[in-house]
């Protein structure tokens, strides 16, 4: 046995004493409490969604009721006008994803492959507009986007789901994640498509896009939570009950003296359901993509 030998078969034994001990890793100690407090509100909410109104005003809080109220679902649906509310959220979100998907692409991709003048001065400014909280934006928004209602199209003015679509038709996180995906893939592809006549458009969508699926479907991910979950700019762009998001119209069974607390987590659940189905369709492309997505340098 050499003196190198020695230290490696020593540690293997230690490894191997610690697994006999610990059938699993000592990380488990504290991912496994951690996650049980990270879904502790989850499981209230679920709780509170079945209760009565007087379990669910009770303190401290009861988190085994008596009798499961299934009927607060129904209630809540019948209480709302839920359906409409779905339909609009779905509408924005669907179109919003939509729109970052194409415009993105085509930003990405100038980015990442197309030299011009002015290049990294441009990215840099749209980069920057990252750093600027909405709560900055919020009024020469509203601004703009009344405008263009008023002298442009009625569609996408105050108080209309366009104006909802519009401002979010891109983002620059949409345009950066993207333009850095494209940076890993060869670009030798692209130029034998090139040589053999292929235009930059058949380029971007016969042969980038089916590569960027994974990227693509991240960005479509993240863009329909995001747009799902908004209410601040809805709040502040729409004021008829008719041109509601979710977000909105959770808010109607919160009163000025009372709040259906029972009827308001049942609603919470049901809208939850929409984005964990497109968190778990989606879940496999996000460690990839973004794991590539990280390596491409600036």
């Amino acid at each position: 046995m050499t003196a190198l030998q020695a230290p490696v078969r020593g540690a293997s034994a230690v490894v191997t004493r610690r697994r006999r001990r610990l059938p699993f890793s000592p990380w488990h100690l504290v991912l496994i409490p951690a996650t049980l407090i990270l879904i502790f509100p989850f499981i209230w909410l679920l709780i509170t969604s079945v209760e009565t109104p007087a379990e669910a005003l009770h303190f401290p809080p009861i988190l085994t009721p008596h009798v499961l109220r299934f009927g607060n679902y129904p209630a809540a649906l019948s209480s709302a006008p839920f359906g409409h509310f779905f339909a609009n959220s779905a509408i924005v979100a669907v179109a919003t994803v939509l729109s970052n998907l194409v415009l993105c692409s085509l930003a990405g991709y100038a980015f990442a492959r197309f030299r011009f003048l002015g290049r990294g001065a441009l990215f840099a400014v749209i980069m920057a507009t990252l750093m600027v909280p909405f709560q900055v934006t919020m009024i020469p928004q509203f601004i703009i986007t009344k405008w263009l209602g008023v002298h442009v199209l009625a569609a996408v003015g105050i108080n209309h789901l366009g104006a909802l679509i519009l401002p979010n038709a891109a983002t620059a996180f949409g345009i950066f994640f993207l333009r850095q995906f494209f940076r890993t893939l060869p670009v030798e592809y692209e130029e034998s498509a090139r040589v053999d006549g292929a235009s930059r458009l058949t380029v971007l969508f016969r042969i980038v896009l089916p590569l960027a699926i994974p990227a693509l479907a991240t960005l479509a991910a993240l863009t329909f939570l995001d747009s799902w979950n908004n209410f601040l700019w809805p709040l502040i762009a729409i004021t008829s009950t008719n041109q509601m998001t979710l977000p909105l119209g959770l808010a109607t069974f919160q009163g000025a003296h009372a709040t259906e607390w029972t009827l308001l987590m049942a609603g919470n659940v049901m809208s939850l359901a929409p984005m964990m189905v497109i968190f778990f369709v989606a879940q496999r492309f996000f460690i990839r993509s973004v794991a590539a997505t990280g390596l491409a340098g600036t």
